[in-house]
């Protein structure tokens, strides 16, 4: 069977899926899984641009999907006014000191002769440079987090559109993704693979803990939306006119106080469904543009490049080719989508939770999307995401059924059903495994494995 038609087929059945769960549960929990699947699908581009192109092993994805996150928060929330008269200036003052000791240190480096002097005078310069900005950011911090820390406690934001930081949370993952590359991508893949890691446990470690940025595990809730409330569409004239009249037949025939609770009931489905059609139309408007962006670029000589260093560094060294540059550049581009990712992800959910941001949601199931998938393949990633996180989200209560099925004939209170019916919310890990089992038994190269064109 070709690639397209088992993208035909995959992508259907996925479709299927998704109107069963809107007949069998409701249209809200489908769409709500539809747009996870979405935002999923971008993050697995994210590490099948590194992986899939340049054999990357990227395992610090968390980390930035968290920068992601905080650019949400730090671009839409509005500021803190007495937080800012506390101690705003003083940590704008130990912001510039801190670069300062930077810049003169990288010039010490660059414009002294190498030897012992060189060392002892960037220590100095390192060391002054410490103190001096501990001096006004120490006092700065403990003057923010102690304005009203209860409700506030933190800086706050700019207060612009949230729908700006998506970009924005693609630059800060950049930027940590250029200074990761810069230490981290000499190393050897296995090595790689823990530095990467490490240094997104220190992005996380910094959200939870520096609660004058981010408010820490108090986390910040409330974000401003990019679409409207549900409240706001229940008291639209217009909104309410659409469900009277898309609901007729279900209102024809009720009066006065019946007829107000079904309205009631059928305004809110409505409005969560139509909010939820909004994020959808965001959401795959930036797929799209990722989607195309990615194969365009694997369509050209840079991709064709790529995919030649993944095969044979070694081989492509020889021809002339920056292998460590072109690594870096792939390294910040692969970040980059995972960082707008993650400000999506924080735009869904409306707050910012840093204690969210653990390994098994943010790298391993990500991996098994593309693995699932198929590395190497754009159409692969995406349905990847869409199958993994579908199956990662209704096993559970999927596995709650069958247990309930398998359990039916057992007398009530019997250990066995007992333990059987309160273990079926563990089903996600076994049904998970034996996903990967059967693909990698099956399809070891994903279910729309890489294709490379002959010339």
């Amino acid at each position: 069977m070709s690639n397209s038609m088992r993208a035909t087929l995959a992508f259907g059945v996925v479709g299927l899926l998704l109107v069963a769960v809107g007949f069998g549960q409701s249209w809200s929990v489908a769409l709500s899984i539809f747009n996870l699947c979405l935002i999923s699908a971008v993050m697995s581009l994210g590490v099948n641009i590194q992986w899939g192109y340049a054999g990357l092993f990227n395992i610090g994805i968390m980390g930035f999907a968290a920068l992601g996150g905080a650019a949400a928060m730090l671009v839409s929330m509005p500021p803190v006014s007495n937080a800012w008269a506390a101690g705003g200036m003083n940590i704008m003052y130990s912001a510039i000191l801190f670069l300062a000791t930077v810049i003169a240190a990288v010039l010490v480096y660059k414009k002294m002769p190498a030897g012992r002097l060189r060392s002892l005078v960037m220590i100095a310069v390192i060391v002054a440079g410490f103190f001096a900005t501990r001096k006004f950011f120490d006092p700065a911090v403990s003057a923010i987090e102690a304005t009203e820390s209860a409700k506030t406690g933190f800086l706050g934001g700019l207060g612009l559109p949230i729908i700006l930081s998506w970009p924005v949370g693609g630059l800060f993952a950049a930027g940590a993704a250029w200074i990761i590359g810069k230490v981290a991508l000499g190393l050897r893949a296995d090595y790689l693979a823990i530095a990467t890691l490490g240094i997104s446990e220190i992005i996380v470690a910094i959200l939870k803990n520096e609660d004058w940025l981010t408010r820490g595990v108090k986390n910040v809730t409330g974000l401003p939306r990019p679409v409207p409330y549900e409240l706001e569409l229940q008291q639209s004239d217009w909104f309410v006119a659409l469900v009277e009249r898309l609901r007729s037949s279900d209102l024809a025939g009720l009066e006065g106080l019946a007829r107000d609770a079904a309205l009631r009931e059928a305004l809110t489905e409505s409005a969560s469904v139509f909010v939820k059609l909004c994020y959808a139309g965001l959401f795959a408007a930036v797929l799209l543009m990722v989607l195309t962006l990615c194969v365009l670029a694997l369509n050209s000589p840079w991709g064709r490049m790529m995919r030649a260093i993944r095969d044979n560094e070694t081989a492509a060294e020889a021809m002339g080719k920056d292998v460590t540059g072109r690594h870096l550049q792939v390294f910040i581009l692969g970040s980059a989508v995972c960082g707008i990712a993650g400000a999506m992800l924080t735009t869904l959910d409306g707050q910012l939770t840093p204690t969210t941001y653990i390994p098994l949601r943010y790298t391993f199931l990500i991996w098994v999307m593309v693995i699932v998938g198929g590395s190497g393949n754009n159409l692969g990633a995406i349905l990847g995401g869409f199958i993994v996180w579908f199956v990662w989200i209704e096993s559970e209560p999927g596995g709650v059924w069958l247990m309930g099925v398998l359990t039916a004939w057992l007398p009530e209170g019997s250990a066995v059903k007992i333990h059987l019916l309160e273990s079926a919310q563990h089903m996600r890990l076994f049904v998970m495994g034996l996903v990967m089992l059967l693909v990698m038994r099956f399809a070891p190269r994903g279910i729309l494995p890489e294709q490379i064109k002959k010339n």
